[in-house]
């Protein structure tokens, strides 16, 4: 039985993928401009071709023929093009040359001839002189022959079954002659929020998090990633679902071959004996004055997870939260799991690009949530695989820009720095990667 097929644009490492994947869908092409993105991208979904280019050069039918569809029907693009979304005087917001990535989705939702698409973006596109750009985007899908179901939603991932807060824009789109998806209905409420509106309970930042065995107590995770710390048991559900214990936990996704005896994705922060006095004295879901960093608090769910900048734009990280328990800065896996990633998917090695991957994705619960419902417009029953599939080298995990670059056979993205001026000079390529 073929399962419906989906094309993931601005793919990033695949949040929005994963989430599609265990909705019932084959995602069969994955277009990202970032290397790094593409190796890890490429560890974890072996079965999907990642094209590492811009989406300004590729066409309909060369994603088509890269992914080896032939002219089978695309069911569903989705992807979350970066745009500004400034209005100017006297202008059109999507003629701008900084939206012009958006221009680009609708063309190849378009030249693909997909049933149905879902576009994501921030929530500040829904307010204010961005929400002139809004109307362009729909106005532009609508001159391709795409219908918008409104009105349209900002969703919160925390009401999904993740346990953090994170808003996100969700457009729902569908070809003429095909029934547009309607938006999913929460599943829980936030565990920090009182109104519970007969919904269950949302997992909490301890369900989460507090069966992950403890970094610092490992000294293999101060030089590597990983440490093979033996089974250990998981309560309750969510942490169970994350280390997919049971069937169910793989929804209708591919089951991968990997090793739970491993802690993956933690790399240890070596914070100085000042900055965990400070961290320990900071009271739960508050802000530690000195370094801005926000506590979790165990009974509670995480604030919104952020990417921070590019290497073009300084390689400022984010500041990670404090763990509710330990005087440190949560792991990369412990963001995954804020975040609604399942033990077995990779990140990058280093903290930053591993951090910059889950701040910069879709949380898979919230993605999943959204493609059941194309699904239930496409009219299609999903099904479990029968296949299960080895991940990829972890050499893949480890590039930086210029190896993956070369591996991928691609000019490194990275603009060159101006030495008189010290400005970075941009192709085009340049300029979405610094916008991813």
């Amino acid at each position: 039985m073929l399962r419906p097929i989906g094309i993931d644009l601005f793919a990033g490492v695949g949040g929005l993928g994963l989430g599609f994947e265990q909705a019932g869908f084959d995602v069969c092409a994955a277009v990202e401009i970032d290397p790094v993105h593409c190796a890890v991208h490429q560890f974890n979904f072996p079965n999907c071709v990642v094209l590492p280019h811009s989406i300004s050069t590729l066409s309909g039918r060369y994603i088509r023929r890269a992914a080896g569809l032939g002219e089978r029907q695309i069911d569903v693009v989705f992807g979350g093009p970066p745009c500004q979304g400034f209005s100017l005087i006297g202008q059109r917001a999507l003629s701008d040359p900084r939206n012009s990535l958006v221009r680009e989705f609708v063309r190849v939702v378009a030249e693909l001839r997909a049933h149905y698409f879902v576009f994501e973006n921030v929530k500040g596109l829904t307010v204010g002189k961005h929400r002139r750009f809004l109307d362009e985007v729909i106005e532009a899908f609508g001159k391709q022959g795409y219908r918008v179901r409104f009105p349209w939603k900002v969703l919160d991932a925390a009401m999904f079954g993740v346990p953090q807060h994170r808003e996100r824009l969700i457009l729902l789109g569908a070809r003429q002659g095909f029934p547009l998806p309607e938006y999913p209905e929460a599943l829980y409420h936030p565990a920090d929020c009182g109104v519970r509106n007969g919904l269950p309970c949302g997992p909490t930042c301890a369900e989460a998090i507090g069966d992950l065995p403890d970094a610092d107590d490992f000294d293999e995770l101060i030089e590597s990633d990983e440490v093979e710390v033996g089974r250990w048991g998981s309560k309750g559900r969510y942490a169970r679902q994350m280390r997919c214990a049971d069937a169910a936990a793989w929804h209708f996704g591919y089951k991968r071959e990997w090793n739970s005896a491993i802690l993956s994705s933690s790399l240890r922060t070596e914070h100085t004996d000042i900055s965990r006095r400070r961290f320990l004295a900071t009271m739960p879901g508050e802000t530690e004055p000195i370094s801005r960093f926000y506590k979790l608090a165990a009974d509670g769910v995480c604030n919104t997870l952020r990417a921070g900048t590019d290497s073009s734009r300084g390689a400022f990280t984010s500041p990670r939260p404090i763990h509710y328990e330990y005087p440190r800065c949560v792991t990369v896996r412990e963001m995954a799991r804020l975040h609604g990633y399942p033990d077995w998917f990779r990140f990058h090695r280093t903290k930053w690009h591993g951090a910059r991957q889950i701040g910069n994705s879709v949380p898979p619960p919230l993605a999943r949530a959204v493609a059941s419902q194309v699904m239930v417009a496409l009219g299609a029953t999903p099904a479990r695989p029968e296949e299960r599939l080895e991940l990829g080298d972890p050499a893949l995990l480890g590039f930086d820009m210029s190896e993956a670059s070369a591996y991928f056979r691609v000019k490194n993205p990275i603009a060159r720095r101006n030495r008189k001026s010290g400005a970075r000079k941009r192709n085009q390529l340049e300029i979405e990667f610094a916008a991813s």
